[in-house]
């Protein structure tokens, strides 16, 4: 039992195997189900997203001004020279959620204005 340091690359190995094994799987069954339903599979999964990038850019912005925020506190407001991980992390958290809550504002805005254009 001194040698189980060899299970672990094959362990790695079988596990990656049954992941893409499974993916490729469930796609497939996914597609057919669809097919049976009357559904085009390849027109279902290029439909547009038109607000994936606002939401991404929003969400990346909102963390990135969570880390800025985050490293001002750190350095004007404690007093050791340790970083403090939690201010890090919780506003990374906070930043984020919010850039999320301004893109849901700004979808259901225009959705609002089409709506009421019709």
């Amino acid at each position: 039992m001194h040698d189980a340091g060899i299970l672990v690359p094959i362990l790695i190995c079988l596990g990656a195997f049954a992941m893409i094994f499974g993916i490729y799987y469930l796609r497939t069954r996914e597609n057919l189900s669809m097919l049976e339903k009357g559904i085009n599979p390849k027109e279902y999964n290029n439909r547009p997203a038109p607000y994936r990038s606002l939401k991404t850019g929003l969400l990346f912005m909102g963390a990135g001004l969570g880390l800025l925020l985050a490293y001002i506190i750190d350095i004007n407001m404690t007093n050791s020279h340790h970083d403090n991980p939690a201010i890090y992390f919780s506003l990374i958290a906070i930043g984020g959620g919010l850039g999320l809550i301004s893109s849901y504002a700004v979808e259901k805005k225009e959705w609002l204005n089409k709506r009421s254009d019709i």
